[in-house]
This record gives structure tokens, C-alpha cells and sequence, in this order.
């Protein structure tokens, strides 16, 4: 069993997706920080000095001067500004998903582009599919 499970490891999908899950995770977090830290700000200074990250609905009825405060006291919160940052993430990664994407298929389409020269013509008097080299048709033997 554990040699079936070594085998199944092994290969070469199965480590390629696990790179890929890793450098996933990181590259979601650099994505996470350019966000946060980069592009909400000015986002937010154009709108009116606006943290996107402090935007709240309070729904317990008490009121709270910040995030943090009605955090701290256990108040229900729809944290409506971290969920913009989300899909302004969300938006990033998959601009860049769909980018790496259609590179590869353009590498794909260059390389079935370059078809292989033919190995059979048609003969010019029976119409039958015959080697490019022949000089004699296997089928009605004219000569070509």
C-alpha cells in the first residue's frame, strides 16, 4: 500500500499541482497585500478619505465607533468594506489567471500550427490517396 501511495505521488501531475497550490497561496497573498496596501488607499482617498477597511453595518443596534470596538464587544457586523477589497482581489487574480491562460493557448495554437509535411497525394487519375514519393499508382497504374 505504501508503494502504491509513493507511485501515486510521484508523478509528475500530482507534484506539478502541488507546486501549483503553493505558489497559488503566495501569489494570493501578494495579491492580498497590493490590494490592501496599494490600491484600495488612493481608492479610498478619491472617494473622500474613505478606509475601505473600517466600513461597516452595525446590526446589533448599539452603536460602536469603529470596527475593531464592535468586534471587541461581539456585536453582528457586515463587514461590507473587506468584502469589496475581496472581490477587488478576486478581480486581480483572475485577470492574471485568464492572462497565463491565454498565453498558453497561443504557445498550444503555435505549435499545431506547424503541421507536419504530407505523406500521401492524390492521384490524378483514380482520385486514391498514394505515397508523396510513388511514381507508379498502387491502384489504376498510371504512371505519375
Amino acid at each position: 500500500m505504501l508503494k502504491s501511495f509513493r507511485d501515486f505521488i510521484m508523478r509528475g501531475n500530482v507534484l506539478d499541482l502541488a507546486v501549483a497550490v503553493i505558489i497559488g497561496g503566495a501569489f494570493g497573498k501578494i495579491v492580498s497585500s497590493l490590494v490592501t496596501d496599494i490600491i484600495m488607499p488612493p481608492i479610498g482617498l478619491l472617494l473622500g478619505r474613505v478606509d475601505f477597511s473600517s466600513l461597516y453595518l452595525n446590526l446589533s443596534g448599539t452603536s460602536y465607533p469603529t470596527l475593531a470596538e464592535a468586534q471587541a464587544a461581539g456585536a453582528p457586523t457586515l463587514n461590507y468594506g473587506a468584502f469589496i477589497s475581496s472581490i477587488v482581489d478576486f478581480i486581480i487574480v483572475a485577470a492574471v489567471i485568464f492572462l497565463l491562460v491565454r498565453a498558453a493557448q497561443r504557445l498550444e495554437r503555435r505549435k499545431t500550427d506547424e503541421a507536419p509535411p504530407p505523406t500521401t497525394k492524390e492521384c490524378l487519375y483514380c482520385l486514391s490517396a498514394i505515397p508523396v514519393n510513388a511514381t507508379k499508382c498502387a491502384y489504376c497504374t498510371s504512371q505519375l
